[in-house]
């Protein structure tokens, strides 16, 4: 049996992306934001989350797209970037689904995001699937930042 990646798919502005199974805890509704004053543009604010202290990234603002308004689908995924608990802003979640790495190729030179922050795309019958590196879509500068926030 071929070797397999189980992912969460999510979208933003009607592009699939795909994030690693094992990096997200949980995925949870849009709620209020508490804005935090000098953090950087991409990050929302922070978010309690069962007396834990969260900071939310909007991931459309941090890839540089255009903003889209908060609607019923949109989610916050929560992953664990570098030993961090982050927030993720997404339009909405899709699905979970494995795909075979037969099936992921190299990120392509030109994208619509910053090909660092890009693992590889996956093909699925006639879709495309953008894979996230999520690890590196902070730099350490950012992930220290975040950490004071928390």
């Amino acid at each position: 049996m071929a070797e397999e990646r189980q992912l969460v798919v999510f979208s933003l502005l009607n592009e699939n992306y795909g994030i690693d199974i094992y990096k997200v805890q949980e995925i949870i509704q849009y709620r209020d934001i508490t804005y935090v004053p000098k953090a950087p543009p991409f990050v929302k604010g922070v978010i309690n989350l069962r007396g834990r202290i969260i900071p939310v990234i909007d991931l459309k603002e941090r890839f540089g797209l255009p903003e889209k308004e908060v609607t019923p689908d949109t989610r916050i995924i929560v992953v664990e970037i570098s030993s961090q608990t982050i927030g993720l802003i997404v339009d909405s979640v899709t699905e979970v689904l494995r795909i075979p790495n037969t099936n992921i190729e190299p990120p392509p030179p030109v994208t619509t995001i910053e090909a660092d922050f890009i693992e590889g795309v996956g093909k699925l019958d006639e879709r495309l699937i953008i894979i996230l590196d999520i690890d590196r879509i902070l730099t350490k500068e950012e992930k220290r930042e975040l950490a004071g926030i928390e």
